[in-house]
């Protein structure tokens, strides 16, 4: 047998057996015609070999990585545009997995992790989408005019470790005719801004988190200010390790000014350089090098984001102003564990990777225990813990989120971060009222932090007032075009709660596409609740296959509602869509 590296395409259609129960003659004969006159042709065009069909997919080999993405790009959007005339019930859509690895060649056929993972990522791809694998995104990063969304890392079935998926934008049937809710960008009058990755200058992959951290510090501190609109940090990373086209990165974030730069740190010094620039002609708006200490690093952010403010002529009042200071610690050592914790909280959202973040916070809380942000952040993966029950039993961890809260509100009053986690905390105790108080106070605190938004959107929503939580949750959105697919999560349940069900199914299966498995216990509830239980049993089905250790008694036990008789009748819906208690 012979073994090689090559570039795997996995394809299958969405929800063939429902076509298929739905119209047999006509779905086999629309698959065909697809084949013939649009997959095959262009498989040949780009250098593929056709491995095999498998029924409602196929798998496809590439000598190049190039070729295998910009075949399914292509594939994707022909796949569209052949079916028009087509009624949307009945149209074909296909998901794609692209990665490239070492595969067993035997005869015509090719095994092997490399096939594997390939059709694992397939899985993970929405409707109409395509998903990579890092070693195919490596391949074609700078190769190709795309802007690759990082899904972070998955675990999927039978592959040891967590593969790091990202998503190629492709325009698909899917998205054109039940795009996510949104709110359209550009169109207010503040002026808008995103701020791109800084550059790790040093050469030591080890610093990259040093220099992530300084973005996002400078992210947080603009997010703060009320006379600017500012793109969150989930979106503005989504360009992280590759040449941008500022204009175009301007144009799909919905901004007109970018800020970039790099970072380098060597010993005792640093040296940052940044740039403003207005996408609407390319020009420098102000540019500028630090040289300094290491022990500066903190003046040098402070300086960058008083500058952009003044060049981008925001008019601050005195208490924006007095705002404007963030910095999660002065303390160097601690600022470094700060970003290293932040790190591994960016990754997905697991007991372990949680578990590492703490730890570092930890670290850094007690090199500086003064720090308002260190105590919100400590005191808010307390409250997961709670909620998920990952370490200590809830009562404790009510007890411990809640000191955390309250420290960090001591210390700094106006802290968003702080008062978002009192808000998150108050959920456990039935406080509605101070819950949502709280909520509304961080995002008065942080209006253009898609991320307080977010989690505004979810404390509202949990506290009887969904149709406000709905208004944060179209915000955040706004704030983050790219953003987490948790974000729909939050957005769907306002939407359910306060009865706006063709907006909620739209939000919970983007959530679904994003994060398969989750946003489907949600549409199990709104079907059986709704007359449907076909389609209550069929996402049933969809739920179990993702998520083979879902109970209703463990899910239940995550949620919260002001009216207790909403959650039983979700736990009712459930059950009688077939789902286990467990």
């Amino acid at each position: 047998m012979e073994r090689r590296l090559a570039a795997i395409l996995s394809m299958d259609v969405v929800g063939y057996s429902h076509l298929m129960a739905v119209d047999e003659v006509g779905t086999l004969g629309r698959l065909k015609a697809l084949r013939d006159d649009v997959i095959d042709p262009l498989i040949e065009s780009h250098n593929g070999r056709l491995v095999k069909l498998m029924g409602d997919g196929a798998l496809v080999e590439y000598a190049s990585v190039v070729d295998a993405v910009t075949c399914a790009m292509e594939v994707q959007k022909a796949v569209t545009a052949n079916q028009t005339e087509v009624p949307e019930s009945e149209r074909i859509e296909f998901r794609v997995g692209i990665n490239l690895g070492d595969i067993i060649v035997d005869g015509d056929d090719i095994y092997g992790d490399g096939v594997n993972v390939a059709a694992r990522i397939e899985g993970l791809a929405p409707p109409g989408g395509i998903c990579i694998s890092r070693t195919a995104r490596n391949q074609v990063r700078d190769k190709l005019d795309v802007v690759l969304e990082d899904l972070g890392e998955t675990e999927v079935k039978n592959i040891p470790r967590p593969v790091r998926i990202f998503r190629v934008p492709v325009e698909t049937a899917s998205t054109a005719s039940s795009p996510a809710p949104t709110s359209s960008l550009g169109t207010s009058d503040k002026p808008s801004i995103a701020v791109l990755p800084f550059d790790n200058m040093s050469g030591d992959p080890e610093q990259e988190y040093f220099a992530d951290g300084l973005t996002e510090d400078i992210i947080t501190t603009l997010s703060k200010l009320a006379g600017l609109r500012v793109i969150a940090r989930y979106s503005s990373f989504v360009y992280k390790g590759r040449a941008v086209d500022i204009r175009e990165a301007a144009k799909q974030l919905g901004v007109r000014y970018v800020l970039e730069g790099s970072v380098r740190k060597s010993g005792a010094r640093l040296r940052v350089t940044a740039q403003l620039i207005d996408a609407d002609d390319g020009s420098h708006v102000w540019a500028e090098r630090y040289d300094r200490s290491i022990d500066d690093i903190f003046a040098v952010q402070d300086e960058i984001t008083l500058i952009l403010a003044t060049e981008m002529q925001v008019k601050l009042t005195e208490g924006e102003q007095a705002r404007l200071h963030y910095t999660t610690t002065s303390n160097v050592e601690a600022w470094t564990h700060w970003v290293q914790g932040l790190f591994c909280f960016r990754q997905a959202v697991t007991k372990e990777n949680c578990g590492q973040a703490l730890r570092h916070w930890e670290k850094a809380l007690a090199l500086d225990p003064s720090s308002a942000a260190l105590n919100a952040m400590i005191g808010f993966m307390h409250y997961a813990d709670a909620r998920f029950s990952w370490w200590d039993d809830r009562a404790t961890a009510v007890k411990k989120g809640s000191t955390y809260a309250d420290r960090a509100l001591e210390i700094d009053p106006e802290g968003p971060d702080a008062c978002m986690t009192a808000g998150l905390i108050l959920l456990f105790q039935d406080r509605w009222d101070e819950a949502a108080a709280y909520a509304r106070r961080a995002v008065r605190l942080a209006p253009n932090s898609g991320d307080i938004a977010t989690m505004a959107c979810f404390v509202l929503a949990m506290s009887g007032f969904p149709e406000e939580g709905v208004a944060e949750g179209e915000r955040a959105l706004t704030l983050s075009p790219t953003h987490p697919g948790y974000y729909l999560g939050h957005l769907g349940n306002a939407y359910r709660l306060a009865g706006r069900v063709s907006e909620a199914i739209v939000a919970f299966e983007g959530y679904d596409a994003r994060n398969p498995g989750f946003g489907l216990v949600d549409l199990v509830i709104i079907h059986q609740q709704n007359g449907r239980p076909d389609e209550a049993r069929r996402a049933a089905e969809r739920l179990l296959a993702a998520r083979r250790d879902f109970g209703i008694d463990s899910w239940t036990n995550t949620q919260f509602r002001r009216d207790p008789a909403q959650l039983d009748a979700d736990a009712a819906a459930l059950r009688a869509a077939g789902l286990p208690m467990g």
